[in-house]
């Protein structure tokens, strides 16, 4: 399902951590490894002479002597504008970017680069952190689809779904019931009923769809709490979940995530890779 993966490097100790999980997804999928070396125009920012090429031949020698059919390409401009173009404008059928690089793909997570990237890419991001707690392999034996029964949700849920079956995964599904929003109205009790109708409802949908794709195991549950993204983050480290995938909005508003900022709060603090899929923009 994965036919060309896409890794931006900048030859941190980050991004060389997590070249390693990169080329476990390549091989388990028998895919093409594009490899991506954007020079900022900033001087102050600009690595020095030869660096680029170092990175990049360090990183190719690497995959191929995995067996992996590689591309390699270097690249000038501000980083996340051109990996969000070589994405769009390539056949890759994911991104997987570190949570944590030098200058270049500094900040990341936790700053803008990153999180421009699952904005304005049309292709799955991958979000992976070098200091994973465990480690890091692949293929994911646990995922973890959340869903709230929007279009966005159901788009990733599909994907997940394939990669379950693809990778012979267990499929967990939640829709949490955010009860903090129910303080304050005197229809509470009511709401709440109603709220988890909605919930029961949208796991059952998803569960039709994982069964119909041929998941062998689909776990659901509905859960409540005052945090959507900290009940997620707790269903992850309960279940021992290995991948959280997660929908975004598409272009008509790819300001905003999934439930508002739940995907943002779970790029920035989630103990496991996460997944982020773009809802269509034709849906």
């Amino acid at each position: 399902m994965f036919d060309h993966l896409l890794f931006p490097t900048d030859g941190s100790s980050g991004a060389d951590r997590v070249l390693d999980h990169v080329v476990d997804i390549a091989t388990t999928h028998d895919a093409t490894l594009h490899l991506l070396y954007v020079s900022p125009d900033d001087p102050k920012r600009r690595p020095q002479a030869g660096d680029a090429e170092h990175f990049l031949s360090d990183a190719v020698a690497r995959a191929e002597g995995s067996g992996l059919d590689t591309v390699d390409e270097i690249r000038h401009g501000e980083p996340y504008e051109e990996i969000v173009a070589y994405a769009n404008d390539t056949d890759v059928d994911l991104v997987v970017m570190p949570t944590h690089g030098r200058t270049g793909l500094s900040r990341l997570v936790l700053g803008s680069t990153t999180e421009r990237v699952v904005r304005g890419s049309t292709v799955p991001v991958l979000t992976v952190s070098p200091d994973a707690d465990g480690g890091l392999s692949y293929p994911y034996e646990r995922l973890l689809s959340p869903t709230d029964g929007s279009t966005c949700a159901t788009t990733a849920h599909r994907l997940g779904s394939e990669l379950a079956v693809e990778t012979d995964a267990d499929l967990h599904v939640l829709s949490v019931v955010d009860v903090a929003t129910l303080a304050a109205d005197v229809r509470g009790p009511q709401l709440i009923d109603a709220l988890e109708e909605n919930a029961d409802r949208f796991v059952e949908e998803a569960d039709a769809i994982a069964t119909e794709i041929g998941v062998g195991s689909v776990t659901s549950a509905v859960e409540h709490g005052v945090s959507i993204s900290g009940e997620i983050r707790a269903y992850v480290e309960d279940h021992d979940i290995d991948l959280v995938v997660i929908g975004t909005h598409g272009r008509s508003g790819f300001d905003r995530f999934m439930l508002g900022s739940v995907a943002e709060k779970l790029l920035r603090r989630s103990p496991v890779p996460v997944l982020t899929v773009r809802e269509r923009d034709e849906a």
